[in-house]
């Protein structure tokens, strides 16, 4: 059973990010490794926060690509995902939030998010990625960020444009297909002073 406790990061990690409702918590490669194990009991002592066997189920394949990418290169912990925790009693965790990687060539992050199901519509998605860019603004310098967007995704297009994105492009991925591809110069304030 999770703490009651906002749970801080292990030693050396990134540190948990808190928002209004939210702590955005790293998903270390200890964790993960407990999440593809199955071992819920101690993927919940880990997190601090109840997690849903059927979210690992569905992210099982994700949660592979990032242990791998992790055990690869430690130093990309700090770009990769987060676990979103509403911090409330129970602290369940409602989706994943985090960067593909490092910043670009350009100095560019690009962000990807998935919110539960039944968490969906109540602004968590926002509230999470304006907390994750307020946190590589403020702790790296980084002010633009990518977001690559299936064409039929109207839940993130809105997301998007609620966030002041604009499209830049498009592309074709090799596993998502079609993408529009959207940036945003951020903090949000400081671009419509302009």
């Amino acid at each position: 059973m999770p703490n009651s406790r906002s749970q801080e990061a292990p030693e050396g990690s990134p540190p948990v990010i808190h928002t209004a409702r939210l702590d955005l918590l790293p998903a270390t490669p200890e964790l993960l490794e407990a999440l593809l194990a199955r071992d819920l009991a101690r993927a919940e002592a880990l997190s601090g926060a109840l997690i849903p066997s059927a979210w690992v189920e569905q992210a099982a394949g994700y949660l592979h690509l990032r242990l791998g990418e992790l055990q690869a290169d430690p130093a990309r912990q700090r770009w990769l995902d987060r676990l979103i925790v509403l911090r409330d009693e129970g602290r369940p965790l409602v989706g994943h939030v985090g960067f593909h990687g490092p910043p670009d060539g350009r100095g560019v992050l690009e962000v990807g998010y998935r919110v539960l199901e039944a968490h969906r519509g109540q602004g968590v998605a926002s509230e999470a990625v304006k907390g994750l860019f307020d946190w590589a603004f403020r702790e790296a310098g980084v002010a633009t960020f990518r977001a690559s967007i299936a064409p039929g995704n109207d839940p993130s297009l809105r997301l998007a444009a609620r966030l002041g994105f604009q499209q830049v492009g498009r592309q074709v991925d090799e596993e998502d297909g079609e993408e529009l591809v959207f940036e945003v110069h951020w903090p949000l304030e400081a671009t419509e002073k302009r």
